[in-house]
């Protein structure tokens, strides 16, 4: 992984629910879930280029819907 960061969460005797909580929070906000899926399988990098061309289409298009829509309303 890019930071090799260590995530440690103390547990309370009462609250290992809060812990478990606390860990998947801790882990998203660190990036290893987002860098877990990405190392799951390899894609060539013509695939991820086509996917991030997909996705910004897709951004772009929503965006254009978002701002049409305000534009009829007025």
């Amino acid at each position: 992984m890019s930071g090799h960061s260590n995530v440690v969460v103390e547990i309370d005797p009462k609250g290992a629910e809060r812990a478990i909580r606390k860990f998947k929070r801790m882990c998203e906000a660190f990036g290893v879930t987002k860098e877990y899926r990405a190392r799951k399988e390899y894609r060539k990098p013509s695939v991820k280029k086509k996917e991030k061309l997909k996705a910004a289409a897709k951004r772009n298009a929503k965006s254009k819907r978002k701002v049409e829509g305000s534009r009829k309303k007025i």
